[in-house]
């Protein structure tokens, strides 16, 4: 166990340790569009103008948080796969505690960070199309796609030795585009019922805007603006 703290990850693993906390480039200020025109923006709008498109290969980390069947709140960081007018997605192994936790209970709770800005987006979570899941795993690095076949408990618990082997040995067993999604690979979309934007001044107090989206009310969605 001595030395494992001390290894590096390898070059190549992408959308795990690349630079993903790289903030994209800002134009739309939701408080500042509030105040000016005295209306509502469409907060779907202002999500795409605050997170990267669906075709950067340098996807957003988020903390997931879901309610445990101990009623005690559990969290942990995932990739932001894409998002669309339906909600945000996210993809994961079938087998693992957040599965568990969004099918006892589907609510969930996503929060992005980013120097001076914030966004946490609450819903209902409901599981992807076979379609998007297919096309989900496709858009992922190499590096992800082996992950979805070995990153199991039993392989965890191998010294570090045998891991790397086994990895090596994967990797020259499935050249690289010839593998598909394992039968534990699941996509979830949390489709929001609040959104708020947290925006950050080194010069005064941060505020946030939140959205709520009206009940039964369709794309219907209420906005104020509220201390940070």
């Amino acid at each position: 166990m001595s030395g494992e703290a001390t290894d590096t990850p390898r070059p190549g693993a992408a959308g795990v340790f690349a630079d993903t906390t790289a903030a994209p480039v800002v134009t739309r200020s939701p408080s500042a569009e509030a105040a000016s025109t005295g209306m509502a923006p469409d907060p779907f709008a202002l999500l795409a103008d605050w997170l990267p498109a669906n075709d950067d290969p340098a996807r957003p980390l988020m903390t997931l948080s879901t309610v445990a069947s101990s009623g005690y709140p559990d969290a942990r960081t995932v990739l932001l796969s894409e998002f669309g007018p339906e909600g945000l997605y996210f993809h994961t192994d079938s087998r693992s505690r957040k599965v568990l936790d969004v099918t006892a209970t589907p609510r969930a709770a996503l929060t992005m960070v980013w120097p001076g800005r914030q966004l946490v987006v609450q819903g209902d979570v409901s599981r992807a199309s076979a379609e998007e899941q297919t096309a989900a795993y496709g858009r992922r690095s190499r590096y992800l796609q082996m992950l979805a076949w070995l990153n199991t408990d039993d392989f965890a618990a191998l010294p570090l030795e045998e891991r790397l082997a086994t990895w090596a040995a994967f990797g020259e067993q499935h050249p690289d585009g010839s593998l598909e999604a394992p039968g534990t690979w699941a996509g979830f979309v949390v489709s929001p019922v609040r959104i708020t934007f947290w925006e950050g001044r080194p010069d005064t107090a941060g505020i946030r805007t939140e959205f709520t989206r009206a009940s039964g009310a369709g794309d219907s969605w209420g906005c104020g603006v509220i201390a940070g």
